[in-house]
């Protein structure tokens, strides 16, 4: 298929909110609850008041850090033709591997041709915001072919639970083989009552461990399953190849904790990535009525969910107590208030875009934005914020954001596209 590309640049300041673009690509425009951003150099881009009117920031730049913007860029549609992708993953020979939350794989090449689904995938729990979710290739890929993903899983007519697998992905990549599960978090619970905030990220760390962000499914009020120390939800685990805890882990050998659980405390973790230059593990995570994190992911650390927040309840009663902050939890390195309902995240890498270098990129799915955090990694802290693909015809909700090995982004909407930003 031919393969659409249009030059983007930001609004200059003064311009019009959310930006004005030209000649955009096919795809569906925002949404009608699309936040109008301000693209004023030095002021922050969200102007909308707060969800949580009694918040309070505990430094500066901790929320509505100022507008900051960069470069233009080029945009291209690799392919419209998905059904409703949730992660991508880089082959050795060049194509992409991606999930579709209905239960399929498929791959795409760099000029759009969309595989069938591949053959093997075990059979998932499709329900709203869950079904087949997250995939990662084994640090060992080109010598083993061997694959981890995520799903939902029914175990029993009411209940569900998120589950991680791995296989064997064949030379062909029409088929996998050899499922193997490797771990199913614990309590399983109601579909009815607890469908949402499932998580399902996956990062691999340079020993070829894996990270997995488990949501803790929380309804209104929420339940404290982040703070229970036997369960895996509301919970980022860490665990070996074979689906057993990292020996280092904090908790191994502790009474009455999971030995799974690297940190607790947390909502509903949508983006799991690691700073390739340091090894450094951060998470995304949406809040309920305000309080979207972006965290710095530390070993035994608790992140407060739900005794701590900087958002309300969707019935616009308090979180708990309605308190921001306590001792012996931590405080996301950025949040979001109103929220962005924050996706996928991925580190800046290679050298294709120097202006973005030190930048954290974050997919907004009802923020409908690629958001560019610069960061200062001395403090851990965002000093600028850039709102991308903006321009009509191409802002919708950002499922997922990767760096490819070429050195582009590429990024998986809810409108079933895959796109591929490349320098001016």
């Amino acid at each position: 298929m031919a393969i659409a590309t249009v030059l983007v640049a930001q609004t200059p300041a003064g311009g019009p909110p959310g930006g004005a673009f030209k000649g955009a690509g096919k795809g569906k425009g925002p949404g009608r609850a699309a936040p109008q951003y301000r693209l004023e150099k030095g002021l922050p881009i969200d102007t909308r008041p707060e969800t949580k009117t009694n918040d309070h920031s505990l430094w500066e730049g901790q929320t509505r850090a100022p507008y900051e913007p960069s470069i233009p860029y080029n945009v291209k549609l690799i392919t419209d033709k998905l059904q409703q992708p949730w992660s991508i993953a880089f082959l050795p020979d060049g194509k992409m591997l991606v999930t579709e939350k209905p239960g399929n794989m498929r791959t795409v090449t760099q000029d759009g041709v969309v595989s069938e689904p591949l053959k093997g995938v075990p059979k998932v729990h499709f329900q709203g915001q869950v079904g087949l979710l997250d995939l990662a290739l084994d640090k060992n890929f080109a010598r083993n072919r061997r694959i981890f993903f995520t799903y939902s899983e029914n175990v029993n007519d009411t209940d569900s639970h998120i589950v991680l697998d791995s296989a064997t992905l064949n030379p062909a990549a029409t088929e996998i083989t050899d499922v193997k599960r490797l771990f199913g978090s614990m309590p399983a619970l109601s579909n009815q009552r607890f469908g949402a905030n499932q998580g399902g990220r996956i990062a691999v760390d340079r020993d070829g461990n894996l990270f997995i962000a488990i949501g803790d499914r929380a309804p209104t009020p929420p339940t404290d399953y982040g703070q229970q120390n036997a369960t895996t939800i509301g919970k980022v685990l860490h665990l070996t190849p074979e689906g057993k805890p990292v020996a280092k882990n904090p908790f191994v050998g502790k009474a009455g904790y999971a030995p799974e659980v690297y940190s607790m405390g947390h909502r509903s973790p949508e983006g799991l990535a690691i700073n390739p230059s340091n090894g450094d593990l951060w998470e995304t995570e949406h809040g309920p009525q305000g309080g979207d994190e972006l965290n710095k992911i530390e070993a035994g650390k608790n992140y407060g969910w739900p005794v701590i927040s900087h958002g309300i309840d969707y019935n616009n009663q308090p979180i708990t107590e309605g308190i921001v902050e306590k001792a012996g939890m931590e405080q996301p390195r950025y949040y979001w208030n109103p929220v962005i309902a924050p996706s996928g995240l991925a580190f800046y890498q290679g050298n294709q875009f120097p202006a973005w270098k030190d930048s954290i990129f974050v997919g907004g799915l009802g923020g409908q934005l690629l958001d560019r955090l610069h960061m200062d990694y001395k403090t851990n802290k965002v000093i600028g914020e850039e709102p991308l693909l903006l321009e009509p015809g191409i802002r919708t909700r950002i499922r997922d954001v990767r760096f490819g090995p070429d050195g582009m982004i590429y990024v998986l909407t809810d409108t079933n596209s895959l796109l591929k930003i490349t320098p001016k």
